[in-house]
């Protein structure tokens, strides 16, 4: 798997619209409040031009992209936090996805409710927020309380990770999201598990009809992204659903047509790198695969998330660059220039490096 990305937002934004604009998955939809009761799932193969251009210098059949896995949840309401509607199925379905796709509603058609009766997309977007951050003071409350009584039986080690909770609620406190706190990486290490929401990168995604996606009512959601220092993209998410059930001939041509360059799934997916930090690289050692890292892997960890075995007994890694594959013409030619390098446990993977693993089991 690639990364994953929670699709949230109230109920009748078009969230299920978009996910299947973006996965072709077919999720259900209505004209109701809480119509996805469990997450749809729908993992789709990241677009490559690279990916394509290697498999032909190095003669690969069949080559196997990365993935990126969308989930859309049930719509939040007010009192989430609290269990109104499906909010605790809701908060549970969205604290272990990689980055979040805020779907607002600016489009206004009359039968389609809205559940607050008026279309205000900030307004929308401070619902959810503070749901969000209501949902993640919960979360630290009841941590700082069991570190308390763990604090008091001489469990000493408790101490950071409290004082550091007891930071973040402040912060919540304030009405700020945990991502506009800046903390450092043994930080972020102690509270990983907590499955924090408000800690994850945001991407607004403004709904429009066809032809308004540069309207007012989205140019709001792209100001308030900005002051946030979260993503934003638009989208005619009802259009992006038919275009998504075209043949790939009927695609290409009626983007064509309209003289989109490209689809928003593509820019929806590096926006979404942009986000999380990401880099691809290849394994060619068998099949020709693409793989999805955070910026700054070790090759020992990379080589885990491929299989325990690498990792466990890792000797090393044979490494070149995909330009010096493409400036040689062939994998012969990398090796007889001296441009293929062996690199140790700890070198770090480079975007478009192309890795094979030598291990013993």
């Amino acid at each position: 798997m690639g990364f994953n990305c929670g699709i949230i937002g109230l109920p009748n934004v078009g969230k299920s619209t978009i996910f299947n604009a973006l996965s072709s998955a077919g999720a259900q939809m209505a004209n109701y409040p809480f119509c996805t009761i469990e997450p749809n799932r729908g993992i789709v193969p990241v677009p490559d031009d690279r990916l394509l251009r290697i498999a032909g210098l190095l003669k690969k059949d069949n080559p196997i992209p990365t993935r990126i896995e969308f989930v859309d949840v049930a719509g939040l309401v007010r009192g989430a936090s609290k269990g109104e509607g499906l909010g605790n199925r809701f908060l549970d379905h969205i604290r272990n996805v990689d980055a979040l796709i805020h779907v607002v509603r600016c489009f206004t058609v009359e039968d389609v409710v809205h559940v607050t009766g008026e279309i205000d997309p900030l307004h929308d977007i401070e619902i959810v927020n503070t749901e969000l951050m209501l949902a993640d003071l919960e979360i630290l409350r009841r941590a700082v309380d069991k570190m308390d009584k763990q604090a008091r039986s001489g469990i000493k080690q408790v101490k950071a990770t409290s004082d550091l909770c007891r930071r973040l609620l402040d912060h919540l406190d304030g009405g700020r999201p945990l991502k506009s706190l800046d903390l450092e990486e043994d930080e972020l290490a102690l509270i990983r598990e907590m499955g924090l929401i408000t800690l994850k990168p945001v991407l607004y995604l403004a709904n429009c009809l066809e032809g308004e996606t540069e309207g007012a009512v989205a140019n709001r959601v792209a100001e308030y992204a900005d002051r946030e220092g979260a993503g934003f993209l638009t989208i005619a998410g009802k259009l992006e659903e038919e275009i998504s059930e075209l043949s790939i001939d009927e695609k290409q041509e009626f983007l064509g047509a309209m003289g989109i360059e490209e689809s928003v799934l593509n820019r929806l997916i590096q926006t979404a790198y942009q986000m999380l930090d990401l880099i691809t690289y290849y394994t060619a050692a068998t099949d020709l695969q693409a793989w999805t890292l955070s910026r700054g892997t070790r090759a020992l960890e990379a080589a885990g998330r491929i299989h325990t075995d690498f990792m466990q007994g890792f000797i090393r890694a044979e490494v070149y660059g995909y330009e010096e594959l493409e400036r040689a013409g062939s994998e012969h030619a990398v090796r007889e220039q001296g441009l293929l390098r062996t690199e140790g446990r700890d070198y770090v993977i480079r975007e478009g490096d192309i890795v094979k693993y030598l291990f013993h089991v």
